[in-house]
């Protein structure tokens, strides 16, 4: 698409689904897909301000959020309404789908948090994901949802996720 196109950018719906229902549903526009990994580009799609104690999300974030049809997890990258990178979270999940305008993706609970400067590298909701009863219910899955938090943790002590989102 040109700058000229008259073409638009082609809009989707990022579904997050955690335990069978529907947590949260948001528009996104597709930046790329090239059968594997999909990337899309939001505002902030809170309520308001959400406070974790090591990262503010508020109005005016724009997340670039990287989804894989192959792995158990997605990274967001996320930037100030002035561009200044803040880091990136990462959320467990099964691989994503998409299906029309549809980009739906299965939260597992898991979280990793990977500041701009690199000093922080989280691991979150490790609490959450045991009370979730994954291990007895999916082992499989819940096995993967653990490696992939590793491998994301991995990544970040080891210079960050530049190669992988290239």
């Amino acid at each position: 698409m040109s700058a000229n196109s008259p073409d638009r950018p082609r809009q989707l719906d990022v579904v997050l689904v955690k335990a069978g229902r529907t947590k949260i549903r948001y528009g996104a526009e597709l930046l790329g897909d090239d059968g594997t990994r999909v990337v899309v580009r939001a505002p902030w799609a809170g309520d308001g301000v959400r406070d974790f104690g090591f990262v503010r999300f508020e109005k005016g974030d724009v997340f670039t959020e990287y989804y894989w049809r192959d792995r158990w997890y997605a990274v967001k990258e996320v930037r100030d309404s002035d561009g200044t990178l803040k880091g990136w979270y990462c959320d467990i999940t099964r691989p994503a789908t998409l299906s029309g305008s549809e980009l739906v993706v299965e939260d597992l609970d898991l979280d990793l948090w990977h500041s701009a400067d690199g000093t922080d590298v989280l691991r979150l909701d490790e609490d959450e994901f045991a009370e979730s009863g994954l291990v007895e219910t999916d082992p499989e899955a819940a096995a993967a949802a653990v490696a992939a938090l590793d491998e994301l943790e991995t990544l970040a002590h080891e210079g960050g996720f530049g190669a992988l989102l290239a």
